[in-house]
């Protein structure tokens, strides 16, 4: 269950659970604020820790605000789309009974039905990159699979608004957000690393940080490639 706080006009989501010492984080790409509190602590110690806690609350928020974001996408002729990194010039092709899409080497090429609707291009770009993330996807577990020693069951690809991941260790599943297809394939590795790496740390602890230098020393750069690299608006 998640109680918020209004702390100076910031609102602070708190999660209360099993762990001994209380974690701040300020989330990308909305600057998102939460608190995991154990459950032993009141809710007046946590607003009282957060409030002590609001000029660096504002200072991450900012920083994440101030991430560079593309201009609202319309899907149409020559406009800019990313894939894995690369910048693709977008066509449009209206003239077929079915849709679907092809990437080309510098192009991504829809094919739809005349008088096709924004809702309807987006969409079967979106089928691209949930398919590209899933295939993507597979070898990458796998790696991290028999370098942790622990199993995935389910991988779930959905658009997030507030983080780029999450898992589920008592189902071994993890969740990915779509958008990682628009990112370099590294971001996706990070993502991958640091949900499976709480199969083994719920937090972000000393033992969690050991895990990710161990298996992607480079995951830092990547980290804040991802965090504020340019957010799509569609």
């Amino acid at each position: 269950m998640i109680t918020e706080l209004d702390i100076d006009d910031v609102i602070v989501d708190v999660v209360f659970k099993d762990i001994k010492n209380v974690h701040l984080s300020v989330y990308p790409p909305t600057g998102r604020v939460r608190v995991s509190a154990p459950c032993a602590m009141n809710l007046e110690t946590v607003r009282l820790f957060a409030l002590s806690k609001i000029g660096w609350i504002r200072k991450n928020q900012r920083k994440i605000r101030a991430q560079e974001r593309e201009t609202p996408r319309e899907f149409v002729e020559r406009e800019s789309h990313y894939l894995w990194g690369t910048r693709y010039l977008l066509r449009i092709e209206d003239h077929y009974d079915r849709a679907d899409v092809l990437v080309g080497h510098k192009t991504i090429e829809l094919n739809v039905p005349k008088g096709a609707t924004f809702e309807q291009k987006r969409d079967l770009l979106l089928g691209l990159y949930r398919d590209a993330l899933r295939a993507a996807s597979k070898p990458v577990i796998a790696q991290f699979e028999q370098q942790l020693g622990v199993e995935v069951e389910r991988v779930f690809i959905q658009r997030m608004r507030t983080k780029w991941g999450s898992s589920n260790p008592a189902k071994q599943s993890i969740r990915l957000n779509l958008d990682l297809a628009r990112f370099e394939p590294e971001c996706l590795r990070y993502v991958i690393l640091h949900e499976m790496a709480h199969f083994l740390v719920p937090n972000h602890n000393a033992h969690f940080i050991a895990l990710l230098d161990r298996n992607m020393p480079e995951w830092r750069p990547v980290r804040a490639k991802l965090n504020y690299g340019p957010l799509a608006e569609f």
